[in-house]
Order: structure tokens, then sequence, then C-alpha cells
């Protein structure tokens, strides 16, 4: 029920590690305008939809209802939140949800932490972020990684960031890594010339030489740099599972830039980036390749299938839609390893949700 895309032994030592151990899972929730733009993506229907999305995900991944914000509607397919639900409800995760940076107060203030962000800017300006907001971001995640190490045998690092992917572009670019056509997206054939048009707009702004921290303000969004501080300080002490396809990659590629620029104690070595076989095997998106780019880093995928499921919305990622987010690919690969679960169980329990 997992395969590993790169790195496969790396992937095969830290499967083997975790295996039938219990990992907190975490969910880093930002806004980006970027995610405003008509037709960017896919994560719900309309702009006006979209600036609800990740308020309402975390709400049903949070308490399995929507009481204030429904699950916003898709061109096609359901939130991946359902996966996440499924198992960390049913499997009895250690859940912890954060704020980095939106543009609408979460539902949930309770359960959400605020990590003292902003939503950013379009990132087609050059200036999606403040350098200070950048800066309390990093901190607050380097701060929250430490303790997350001690909740959980392992942590898992998601997020829920509408217009992610474009903004993960931007970064990768300006880290000097070709990602140029090998991102993905919600849509079913990925919208890579629009996704290229922005991000060319936002890096002529970017003044060179520039560190990673100055990068993430200029082109960037609050998820990537909270959970790259995460990931750095968690790794200190327990393994890492980075939650994503496309994202991931890019918040990986941040953290080892960024603890290479300042000489931060890290071990990248405890990381793995989990997503979904829909990612992993988009035939509208390389995400192998952009992993072979990034370097380093074990690439798993979860082999769920939704072929059989009763239900079209779920049918639906079998046709490419949705395919990933909320740690939905993470999730599962959790639920093979903490509990071996099964297709079938898992996809029972997912249409539950449902």
């Amino acid at each position: 029920m997992i395969t590993t895309y790169t790195q496969r032994k790396k992937a095969k030592a830290w499967l083997k590690t975790y295996r039938g151990k219990r990992p907190v899972f975490a969910c880093v929730l930002g806004f980006t305008e970027t995610g405003l733009i008509p037709n960017i993506s896919a994560a719900g229907a309309t702009p006006e939809d979209r600036k609800h999305t990740a308020i309402a995900d975390a709400e049903f991944l949070a308490t399995g209802l929507n009481i204030n914000f429904p699950l916003p509607p898709l061109v096609a397919g359901a939130s991946p939140v359902l996966i996440s639900r499924a198992v960390v409800a049913t499997q009895e995760l250690p859940l912890f949800i954060f704020n980095a940076g939106l543009a609408i107060a979460p539902t949930v203030e309770t359960k959400a932490i605020n990590l003292g962000g902003l939503p950013a800017k379009c990132l087609s300006k050059g200036k999606a972020l403040p350098i200070e907001t950048v800066l309390q971001l990093f901190v607050q995640g380097l701060v929250w990684g430490e303790k997350l190490a001690q909740v959980g045998a392992y942590v898992i690092l998601s997020e829920c960031v509408v217009g992610g992917t474009t903004t993960a572009l931007a970064l990768l670019t300006a880290l000097g890594i070709d990602a140029k056509d090998k991102v993905n997206s919600s849509h079913p054939t990925c919208n890579h010339a629009q996704k290229w048009e922005i991000v060319q707009a936002g890096l002529q702004h970017l003044e060179q030489p520039a560190t990673p921290l100055e990068i993430v303000a200029a082109v960037g969004d609050p998820m990537q740099i909270a959970v790259a501080g995460m990931a750095i300080a968690a790794s200190r002490h327990t393994g890492v599972l980075l939650a994503g396809g496309t994202q991931m990659l890019a918040v990986y590629a941040l953290a080892r830039a960024i603890a290479n620029e300042q000489h931060l104690v890290w071990k990248p070595e405890m990381i793995a980036i989990g997503t979904t076989r829909w990612v992993a095997e988009d035939p509208t998106g390389h995400t192998v390749d952009l992993a072979l780019a990034v370097r380093d880093v074990p690439l798993l995928a979860t082999q769920l299938s939704f072929a059989k499921s009763k239900f079209p919305q779920l049918r639906a990622y079998e046709q490419g839609f949705v395919k990933e987010g909320v740690g939905a690919g993470a999730a599962a690969i959790a639920a093979h390893l903490y509990q071996n679960w099964t297709q079938e169980k898992l996809l029972s329990a997912i249409e539950a949700q449902l």
C-alpha cells in the first residue's frame, strides 16, 4: 500500500523505523491572494469559495462537521480532508492545527494555534509578506517543531493553502531548482503556463542575491516558512513526514537552504515526503523528476485507490481531480504503517466520512 519513488534505500529505512508507531498529525493553514486568481486552483469552484477552503477543511479535520463553513464546492470531487479526517479520527492520532496566516479567522479557535502570521499578497507583485512576519513564523516553527517531536513517534506536517503549488513553483525557482512544468495542480490537467507567467512576474521584483527568508517574503506563503522551521526542529529528535507533493518538496528545499545559510543543526535524513499516487503518477505533472531535482529526500506515496468507490465524488480522483491536500497522502501512509490498514479498510473509513 506504500510505494517508494526516489531515494528507495532511505525510504525503506524510514518506513521500517516507523512501522507500528503512532504519529502526531499537524496541519498548518495559510492563505495567499495568489489563490484568488481566476482558474489558478480547483480547490474551490470560485475565488470567493477559495477564501474559505482552509477554514472549512480545518473545521472538518478537527470535528468531522462543518457547522460554520461548508466544505467548498469543487469543480469535481470532494475535499481531501475526508481522507485525513478518516485516519486521524479513527486511529485517534494527536492533532494540532496552526493558523500561519489566514484572511478570515479559523472557526476552530480552541484547536487552532495562532502563529502570529499574515495572509500573503499575490506573489506576482514580489511583495508577498513582510520580512518581519517571515522571521516570526520561522521562529514559531522552530518552537513548535520541538514540541511536536515530543508528542508522537514521528511528526506529520501537512498544509492547506489554496494556490500553494504556484507559490511553491516560485519558491523552488528562486532557490535555483528547475521546477518549470514539473509541479502539480488540483486541476486534472496542470495549468503550467498560467503558473509560470505569474511566477515570472513575481521573480522579476526579487533583488539578488536574496536570502531564503527574503525569497519567502517576496514570492512565498506563510505556511512554507512555518513548516520549514517545524521540520528543521523536529528532525533533530524524530522522523518527519512532510505531507504533500509539490508544496512539501518546496518546503524541504527551503528548510535545507535556511539550515545551510544560518548554519542550523538539523537531520535531513530523518525527513521523507509523503503524498498520494494521484500526485506521484500525475501525467500532467512530473513529481518524481521534481523530487530528483530537489535531491536527497525520499518520495513516498500511498497506493490508495477510489476506482471502486460507490461515491462519484471519490471516483473523480481517478480522473485527476483534487489529488491531494490537508495531508491526505501522508495520513493514508500513516494508516498503513500504524494499524496496517488495507485498501478496503481505508476506503470504508473514508466513505463513512463522506
